[in-house]
């Protein structure tokens, strides 16, 4: 690593340690010409796979476009900075085990929707109303009720596993 002081290209490490949860190495070092220290930053670097989208047309995989619509979702809705940013990670950890070098934007909205039926409810409704084009209130009423039964299903679960335990 060149010095940001002199440009010297002969470096050495004094100190390493873990950062960010462990997804970063913070590293001390000093110049070897003029003895100036600085850290550096060292980090996993992640492709994202390209999205194509609806009409075919492919583009870079945008986080920030992503984390908008799931924030426009979640907007004045009881739910905390670390579940977002936790869903958000999911999200992108799910995308990249695909392997693929692209991902189709209908694939992302699903990934989003199961996520967020996962959060809260009311804004898996919020998003799947923008995301699917609802027309009218009865497809309001069938993704409700949709959600309803996947809920009764856990209930009618969890009772039948907690008389294993009685």
């Amino acid at each position: 690593m060149h010095c940001p002081f002199c440009s010297a290209t002969e470096t050495k490490v004094i100190d390493s340690r873990l950062v960010g949860g462990g997804s970063q190495v913070r590293r001390r070092r000093e110049c070897n010409q003029c003895n100036e220290r600085f850290t550096s930053f060292e980090g996993a670097e992640l492709v994202m796979p390209k999205v194509v989208k609806r009409d075919s047309k492919r583009e870079p995989f945008n986080e920030d476009k992503m984390s908008a619509g799931i924030l426009r979702a979640l907007e004045k809705r009881p739910v905390s900075t670390e579940q977002i940013e936790q869903l958000i990670l999911s999200i992108k950890k799910e995308i990249r085990m695909t392997g693929e070098r692209e991902v189709s934007s209908e694939f992302i909205g699903n990934l989003i929707m199961d996520g967020l039926v996962q959060v809260d409810k009311v804004a898996y409704v919020r998003f799947a109303s923008v995301y699917r084009s609802f027309e009218d209130i009865k497809e309001f009423g069938e993704e409700i009720a949709k959600i309803g039964q996947q809920a009764d299903k856990k209930t009618e679960l969890s009772k039948r596993q907690s008389k294993l335990f009685e």
